[in-house]
């Protein structure tokens, strides 16, 4: 099959790359700490978050190994990892085009490029992230597992599931100006369905059929056993998922495509 998508992507990566470059320093602009907020923010949530439910609420990864305080912030960590890429590139989304109204009247401009900026810029921020989370593994464990290596085949669909989403959700958020609104609950909502703050093995049986439908709760346990506990991910599954996520990117593309015809006469 020929994909669309990597096509365009390709062919426009300079302007791609400048965005992302440009996004990300705009967003610290003017900072006195600059792009290390990048750093600071999740660590501030992540001492919150420990705090409230390891703290509190004792909440433990005992039944994995992984006991104590920093064991469960090191485990929490490399979930929110994971969610922050798909939470930030989803939830810009609906607003994407509508924000850059002044692009969608050029007709050489590729808008489909808004939505890969914004996961780029997701991603640097989770590469400055691993960054801590490596420290932290060095800290408590000592070692950083060589199957860590497994991480860029492992983040192709998570990647692809936020631009997949992305182009979506920002061709219907032209349309529907409510998917904004509906789009920030179900984020919320994910981040708690989605494995960040407790194992999947610590649901009750009948459960975890029900969350493992959950794309995010494969991704996020997958990261955790490649770069904690040393875990080699499945190939064959590994494999059936990038695929999948590879045409649901094209279908996604495709509809945006179709979709960006009527832009300019909504807004």
């Amino acid at each position: 099959m020929h994909l669309r998508f990597a096509d365009r992507l390709w062919k426009y990566r300079e302007l791609c790359w400048q965005l992302t470059v440009r996004d990300v320093i705009g967003r610290y602009k003017g900072s006195a700490l600059g792009w290390l907020w990048s750093l600071l923010t999740p660590l501030l949530m992540l001492a919150v978050y420990t705090f409230v439910f390891s703290g509190i609420f004792k909440s433990r990864w005992d039944n994995l190994g992984d006991s104590g305080t920093m064991g469960f912030a090191v485990n929490l960590f490399a979930g929110l990892i994971v969610f922050n890429v798909f939470a930030e590139s989803v939830n810009k989304a609906p607003q994407l085009i509508s924000d850059n109204k002044n692009y969608v009247t050029k007709v050489i401009f590729p808008l489909e490029i808004l939505s890969a900026v914004t996961v780029a810029s997701a991603g640097f921020h989770a590469a400055t992230s691993l960054l801590v989370l490596g420290a932290f593994q060095l800290i408590t464990a000592h070692h950083i597992p060589i199957t860590a290596l497994w991480l860029p085949l492992l983040w192709i669909p998570l990647f692809s599931w936020s631009l997949s989403l992305s182009w979506a959700l920002s061709a219907l958020g032209v349309y529907l100006r409510d998917v904004g609104q509906v789009v920030g609950v179900v984020t919320n909502m994910m981040m708690f369905l989605s494995a960040v703050f407790y194992p999947l093995s610590s649901l009750p049986p009948s459960w975890r059929p029900i969350l493992g439908l959950n794309p995010l709760v494969w991704a996020i346990e997958q990261t955790r056993h490649i770069l904690i506990r040393g875990i080699m991910p499945n190939i064959s599954t590994l494999t059936v998922v990038i695929l999948i996520s590879i045409c649901l990117c094209e279908f996604c593309y495709r509809s945006f495509t179709i979709a960006r015809r009527g832009f300019a006469d909504v807004l």
